[in-house]
This record gives C-alpha cells, sequence and structure tokens, in this order.
C-alpha cells in the first residue's frame, strides 16, 4: 500500500526544496523589463550575493545552469590552447575539465578517485614542476555533487602561492553555496562559479561567475569570449538589459530576492552554515549505524572532508536502487541517484545512493527522510545497524543547547 499521498520530500541535491515563500514571490503578473521596479529589485540582489559568498569582488549572473556557468569562466579567462589545471574529485571535476577542453583549451586532469579529498602534496610538487608556468588557471569543485567530498580551497592556495605561480584560482561552488563555509576573497579565490537550483533555493535557471581582479586582468587576454558569455557588461553594465543580455530572467530575480531576505537577512550565512553542518553530522550518524551490522557505507571516510550539503552513500547493488525506488513510491521521498559512481550499463550502478541536505531544509525534514529510509531497509530486508535514528537525533539535541 503507498503511502505517499501528501506533500513530496526531494532529498536530491539540486534542485533543492523550494520554500513556499519564494514560490510566492515568483506568483505575480510580468514586470517592466526596461526599468522601473526592476532596476531597483536587481541591484539590491547584488550586495546579498557577495555577501553569500563573502567577496567584495564582482559577480555576473547569466540565465543557464551550472554547466552554463563553467562555459562563462573559461570564455572570460582563457584563450585556445591555454594549458590548464584541472582536480578532479568526482564526476563535476571532470565535467568542468570536458568543457574547458570542448572549448579548445589543453586540460590535464589530475584525479583523485571518488572517495578521496584532492592531495595537496600532489598539487604542490606539479605547480613545482612547471616552471614555465605554462599552467593558466587550477579549477577545483569545492564540493562534488557526485561522491560528496569537500576540498580544501585554501590549501590549493596556498600551494600556488607557496610554489609562487601566477595560475588563477577557479573554484566550483554550484553544491556548496550558502551550505559550506566558502571565503572568496580570504581564500584567495580568483573565479567562482555557482547557481541558483540548490543552497540558494530558486528553481534551476540562474547561473552566476564571480571574480577578482586578477580574472579581469585574464580577461583581457582571453580569445574564447564572445559577447552572450562576457561578463565585462554584465557585471558594469550601461543599461538594464546588458546584465542579461537581454531580457532579464524576470521571476527567477523576484524568487532569488526572497531567497536571499530568508538566507543573508533573517537566518544570517554564519547560521545557515551551522544549520548545514548539524543536519549533516545527523545524516552521517545514521549510516554509520546502519553500517554496523550490514553494507551501509559513507563513501567519504573523514568527516574534515565530506560536504556539509549532500550525502554520497554505498550500500551495494541492487539495494541503493531498489531503496531509492521504495522510498518514492511507498513513502513520496526522492533520493539521489549514484551519480558518476559506476557507469548506466554496469550492474554496479545501482549500489548507490545520495541523501541531499542543501537549501531549505530542517531537523524534522532530515530526520523525516531518515526515518523513511530506515522503514525501507526494514521493508526490503537489507540488513542495518539498529539505534541509526537515536544516533541522529542526539545530534540535533546536542547541536539545540548551544
Amino acid at each position: 500500500m503507498p503511502l505517499s499521498h501528501g506533500r513530496p520530500y526531494l532529498a536530491i541535491p539540486g534542485p533543492s526544496v523550494i520554500p513556499d515563500r519564494v514560490l510566492q514571490a515568483m506568483h505575480q503578473p510580468a514586470p517592466e523589463i526596461h526599468g522601473g521596479a526592476m532596476v531597483g529589485l536587481l541591484e539590491s540582489l547584488l550586495p546579498d550575493l557577495r555577501a553569500v559568498a563573502r567577496t567584495k569582488h564582482k559577480v555576473a549572473m547569466y540565465i543557464a545552469n551550472g554547466h552554463g556557468a563553467w562555459e562563462a569562466s573559461v570564455a572570460n579567462c582563457l584563450s585556445r590552447g591555454d594549458r590548464i589545471l584541472s582536480l578532479a574529485t568526482g564526476r563535476f571535476g571532470h565535467g568542468w575539465a570536458e568543457t574547458a577542453a570542448a572549448m579548445g583549451v589543453d586540460v590535464e586532469v589530475m584525479d583523485f578517485g571518488k572517495r578521496s579529498p584532492v592531495d595537496l602534496a600532489r598539487v604542490a610538487e606539479r605547480l613545482a614542476d612547471d616552471k614555465a608556468h605554462q599552467i593558466k588557471a587550477v579549477t577545483l569543485v569545492h564540493v562534488d555533487t557526485a561522491t560528496s567530498v569537500r576540498n580544501d580551497v585554501a590549501g590549493v592556495r596556498a600551494a600556488l602561492d607557496d610554489a609562487g605561480h601566477p595560475a588563477l584560482l577557479m573554484v566550483d561552488c554550484i553544491a556548496s553555496l550558502a551550505c559550506d563555509r566558502f571565503e572568496m576573497d580570504d581564500w584567495g579565490v580568483d573565479v567562482m562559479v555557482s547557481a541558483c537550483q540548490k543552497g540558494l533555493m530558486v528553481p534551476p535557471g540562474m547561473g552566476f561567475v564571480y571574480f577578482g581582479p586578477r580574472a579581469e586582468e585574464a580577461r583581457a587576454r582571453a580569445d574564447l569570449v564572445t559577447q552572450y558569455w562576457d561578463w565585462r557588461m554584465r557585471a558594469d553594465p550601461d543599461q538594464f538589459y546588458q546584465y542579461f543580455w537581454g531580457t532579464a530572467p524576470t521571476h527567477h530575480l523576484f524568487g532569488l530576492r526572497t531567497a536571499l531576505d530568508m538566507l543573508v537577512h533573517e537566518e544570517g550565512i554564519e547560521a545557515a552554515w551551522a544549520r548545514h553542518e548539524t543536519l549533516a553530522r545527523a545524516v552521517w550518524a545514521a549510516i554509520e549505524a546502519w553500517g554496523q551490522d550490514g553494507p551501509m557505507d559513507l563513501n567519504v571516510a573523514d568527516p574534515a572532508c565530506r560536504s556539509h550539503a549532500v550525502t554520497s552513500v554505498r550500500v551495494g547493488a541492487p539495494q541503493g536502487t531498489a531503496l531509492r525506488e521504495w522510498l518514492s513510491d511507498v513513502a513520496g521521498v526522492t533520493l539521489g541517484i549514484g551519480l558518476g559512481m559506476a557507469e548506466p550499463d554496469d550492474p554496479a550502478w545501482h549500489g548507490f545512493f545520495r541523501i541531499a541536505h542543501m537549501g531549505h531544509v530542517n531537523a524534522h525534514m532530515v530526520l523525516g527522510a531518515l526515518g523513511t529510509i530506515e522503514a525501507g531497509l526494514a521493508a526490503l530486508d537489507i540488513p542495518h545497524g539498529a539505534g541509526a535514528l537515536e544516533a541522529a537525533a542526539r545530534v540535533v539535541a546536542g547541536a539545540s543547547g548551544r
């Protein structure tokens, strides 16, 4: 008997749960797009977007998803034949590299697997070897959505500085922005890309590229950029339409204004980071308890290297797919697929799932999802240890006393 009638819970790592207030803000007639209130609304977004990224630098907005933000970042910083070093800890590290290669960039991928963060010693060694400074940029995904590996951005900047290497540091924060601590300026990031559909709690459709002075200098030399992707006019427009080089995504802007009100002005970014950390630890505690007497295992062993936005789980084939289907069909909870953990035609592909805890989530949502997972494990006779829900509840209870 299905018990899924009611409000569904989308526990996938993007699009994340959209707050009712954001949806309501978007539910209004189309506005004038050449002036009027839209001008002030859009300009009000910029300081709050900077606050979320902890930067004083510029931000360009695009009608695009994260892949579009990747392309915009490459187009504005690089030329055909330039070499970049792409540090990969999952599918999305490789994806950004593939985007650059398709645009004519010479890409060197340093792959660290699917369960471990970037090895800073290996990066430092490679940068030291590049005495001619052929590497023009280092790309890094802060949190790879597929593996839930969280990388040390400041550590990569230190490796660049210690080597005296002038390469740009370009960071993908699509999964991590507003969920995991990110300090663009303090960590010495030259370019950061993100999108609206995860920690920013807005339906998919907007991409963001933040860039500092060294990236602006690179733009002057880049030969890949086209008029549409050029960030110069978008960041310093002469006319309103140039923010988006055409019609603005008006209703996304309405939603984004409300989302930033909630995130920056009501909760505060530090509190949002702390909330995500607590909810992540609750998920980890449950999975560790289940794994005491069964096949379930966290993909990332070291808690210091785990995302606070999404958790990738190994449970063995075919249990991953079976569990996801049971939760969706019977309980109304949708978990993420094991993206990039195995090829889709490999039976091992069915041995993974992901739990998102990003954006508009709170304790009862996460604890409810964990409760339905436990029900699914029992219904499918998947071996698992006891005490998972109690372990998760203790994490939440402990945080509430801070």
